[in-house]
């Protein structure tokens, strides 16, 4: 039995992204927002998980000498000049 497979995470955030443009909007009815909320909720669990597994897939292409050294993510935005 073959595993089916969930969308790419590009294409999961950019419908996450009409979602919620859609629900920000407001022209829509509130059984069709909860619809919507519902689905989202949905995708950024698929988009959440896919990030873990890369975070995960980062972090053993990062072993040194059968240790694990992961490097700290440094943000750029986090590094603001006084």
């Amino acid at each position: 039995m073959s595993k089916k497979k969930s969308p790419p995470f590009e294409a999961n955030l950019k419908e996450l992204e009409k979602i919620v443009a859609s629900l920000e909007k407001g022209d829509i009815s509130l059984e069709e927002s909860l619809q919507a909320f519902a689905q989202g909720m949905a995708l950024a669990q698929s988009c959440q998980q896919a990030l873990t597994e890369a975070e995960q897939n980062i972090q053993v292409l990062m072993e040194k000498n059968g240790q694990l050294t992961p490097l700290p993510y440094e943000n750029s935005d986090d590094h603001h000049e006084p």
